[in-house]
């Protein structure tokens, strides 16, 4: 996307904004003032903070010349690719800037990475996550839900966090459905569904049913509300936005480890000594691959 798209914007919106009700005044104000928020936020997150309804919205981006709230917020979201304060280039940055077309591609997606990452770390308040690692360690059973891509996000959650928290489930299993597996869940239990732009049908519908039978949702991804049938209990939100087709998970991973370490953190010397247990399991029964000597 053209990158100069967001300035023009901005620019056309502050030019119309004296002509506005005061009701699009105000939708106006918010987004000069919160851009980046703006373009991270769902069209009903953004009503939400400006007080207002999500035709609203739509009006505003008609004015403004946009077809529809999406393409409205498109180059605000485009932004977000490069957004983050590098006190310095680090000289193999610079030296990717000085190449042919791909070296400039791959200098692209590492800045990318590094503004995904603090963008979707410095959005998780530090009260939002110990609610969520009370939440797991207070449930009986937690079951990890994903697929496609996410299901990398989900195993890996799984797989280490399961040292730490024995009730963790990665579903569905065995070729099953995720609904298959929360049968037999109850309000005990806790469901986390990893779900990502375009939104899984599967997913969505165990967040629908999990919330419909008392079951906690802890919802990661790349809005805070993805259904307009569920609202999940807590929502880690991450940005995904890469430079290429395809959406950016460095971003998830990044909140995961925070998830994790914060379990180990919370789980105190039992969790010690369960994860020891397991590196001592490995180490007898050869796990590990060992360069010959």
């Amino acid at each position: 996307m053209d990158p100069s798209l967001k300035a023009k914007a901005v620019t056309r919106l502050r030019n119309l904004a004296p002509d506005f009700t005061p009701a699009l005044k105000q939708i106006a104000k918010y987004i000069l003032d919160n851009p980046l928020d703006f373009g991270m936020d769902s069209i009903r997150e953004t009503a939400r903070k400006c007080n207002t309804s999500t035709y609203s919205l739509v009006r505003l981006s008609q004015q403004v010349g946009f077809e529809s709230f999406e393409a409205f917020r498109a180059p605000f979201r485009s932004a977000l690719l490069t957004t983050v304060d590098l006190q310095a280039a680090p000289p193999w940055l610079e030296e990717l800037r000085r190449g042919d077309e791909i070296d400039n591609a791959l200098a692209d997606a590492s800045e990318n990475t590094f503004a995904i990452i603090q963008r979707s770390l410095e959005r998780q308040p530090p009260s939002l996550i110990k609610a969520v690692i009370d939440q797991i360690l207070g449930s009986k059973n937690v079951y990890i839900t994903a697929v496609r891509a996410s299901y990398s996000m989900a195993y890996y959650l799984h797989y280490v966090g399961r040292m730490a928290v024995p009730g963790l489930q990665l579903i569905p299993r065995h070729m099953g459905s995720a609904l298959d597996e929360l049968n037999d869940a109850t309000p005990e239990d806790t469901l986390i569904a990893i779900c990502f732009t375009p939104y899984s049908r599967e997913t969505v519908e165990a967040c629908i049913h999990a919330q419909r039978n008392g079951i906690k949702v802890v919802l990661i991804s790349d809005f805070d509300s993805i259904s307009t049938d569920f609202e999940p209990d807590f929502a880690l939100v991450a940005s995904s936005v890469t430079t290429h087709h395809f959406g950016c998970y460095v971003g998830t991973l990044a909140i995961i480890e925070g998830l994790l370490a914060g379990l180990v953190a919370a789980g105190g010397q039992e969790v010690s000594d369960r994860i020891r247990s397991y590196e001592r399991l490995r180490s007898e029964t050869r796990a590990y691959w060992e360069r010959k000597k």
